[in-house]
């Protein structure tokens, strides 16, 4: 039976390295145009991996107004921006924020990392009286939540999940759960995480970037295509989205516009941390097939996924074998993977793909996987439909979209989008995919 408090989304706000709103976002994915480019905020001398997804021009003032910024640090103005597009977009006042608690829940891998780091580095170089008090305020992961509630009055529940590169999506699920409870009528809710030398070196470290693995060096290439047989590793982006979560009945009183419902979630781990590939591909299964489970809707009623693959030569095998185990049965189903443009935003990625695919359900355009050429041979293409340019794509008879999270640590999420509506609910038999309960 479908939970009586329905969750829907009526305003997003975003920062990217392809835009700033849904439309730019959308458009520029539509169009191929790739947000991965040289590094400018930090040097990359010398390290295999030069390129990376960065936002162009972030002015916080412009955004947030003349207030003091000495309080936030880079990655709390961001989310403190994307917050305030995010509540006018859904037409929440400042005056309406007085009288009503709206909460916030961010997901982020990291958070203010480099924060962190400056804040020990002049401990150590300096001495502890040379350390600013400032930035020990923002060395705490839960600090850009706060910061951002502070600065948009936001009186409601405030929460920080930090669950890898799934953090965002999770956040979403935990939001959707609030307002089941009856806890909130209205939660912002979403992820983001910054580009910093500190995040892109520990990535390059750990051979997770494209190009940056020791086979890699001979040929210089980076490949971060997802789903291609070339592929080599990511390209680290940033970015900072949220969306409007409300009650579908409390909207409905204050005539807000709906973009949307999230009608269920799921969430599952690999303990292998995808070192397993067998493992691995039954825990995306999994949180999948939970979603579905838990929107009550069969596979066969998914109109279009947006999968989490980045380039990670083993993840994106593993998620590609997750997603065939679910909707194996079905008709082709098309496919994208929006961070062949955008690169990998961690924390923000899922938040940023729910907002794309919520432009897809409005106008039926699916962006491709830039780049694409050559399919990894394992790829399950009887069953998944890719394509290197954007296309259309008809809901009509299968109004439901997945967006899935794949994390480097074995975290795994995925929601389920539609239009809004308790009709929508329940077509299908019920069941949560063909992969759900394995």
């Amino acid at each position: 039976m479908a939970n009586p408090r329905r969750v829907v989304i009526t305003g997003a706000g975003l920062l990217s390295p392809l835009g700033d709103s849904p439309e730019a976002l959308h458009a520029a994915l539509l169009a191929g145009r790739s947000a991965l480019g040289p590094i400018t905020l930090f040097p990359t001398t010398g390290l295999r991996c030069t390129q990376a997804g960065e936002i162009p021009a972030f002015d916080a003032q412009a955004l947030l107004g003349d207030r003091n910024f000495r309080p936030l640090d880079r990655i709390s103005r961001l989310v403190a921006a994307a917050a305030g597009k995010a509540l006018a977009a859904s037409g929440w006042r400042p005056e309406m924020l007085r009288q009503t608690e709206v909460g916030l829940v961010l997901g982020t891998m990291f958070c203010g990392v480099h924060t962190i780091a400056e804040f020990d580095r002049r401990n150590l170089t300096r001495g502890p009286s040379y350390a600013s008090p400032l930035d020990f305020a923002n060395t705490v992961i839960n600090a850009a939540a706060g910061q951002t509630a502070i600065w948009h009055d936001l009186r409601g529940v405030n929460s920080t999940i930090a669950g890898g590169a799934a953090s965002g999506v999770q956040a979403l699920a935990y939001a959707v759960d609030l307002l089941r409870s009856g806890r909130l009528d209205a939660v912002l809710a979403g992820g983001a995480d910054e580009l910093c030398f500190e995040t892109f070196y520990g990535f390059y470290r750990a051979g997770r970037l494209c190009g940056s693995a020791a086979d890699g060096e001979a040929s210089g290439a980076e490949v971060p295509v997802p789903f291609d047989a070339r592929r080599n590793g990511f390209a680290l982006a940033e970015g900072a989205a949220l969306l409007m979560l409300e009650e579908a009945e409390s909207a409905a009183r204050r005539g807000a516009t709906v973009l949307g419902e999230i009608h269920g979630h799921g969430g599952a781990f690999d303990p292998s941390r995808g070192e397993d590939g067998g493992r691995a591909a039954r825990a995306v299964a999994r949180a999948i097939g939970a979603a579905l489970a838990d929107a009550g809707i069969a596979a066969d009623r998914v109109g279009a996924v947006s999968a989490a693959a980045d380039g990670g030569v083993l993840l994106d095998r593993h998620e590609a074998a997750g997603l065939e185990s679910v909707f194996s049965g079905c008709r082709a189903l098309p496919v994208t993977a929006v961070k062949s443009m955008l690169g990998e935003p961690l924390g923000a990625s899922g938040p940023l793909q729910v907002i794309d695919l919520l432009e897809t359900m409005r106008d039926g355009a699916l962006p491709g996987i830039r780049g694409l050429e050559e399919l990894d041979p394992v790829f399950p293409r009887a069953v998944l439909a890719t394509s290197p340019e954007a296309r259309s794509v008809d809901f009509s008879s299968a109004p439901f979209a997945v967006v899935d999270a794949v994390g480097f640590d074995g975290q795994c999420a995925a929601l389920v989008l539609g239009p809004a509506g308790p009709a929508m609910v329940g077509h299908g038999d019920g069941g949560g995919g063909g992969g759900g309960s394995r």
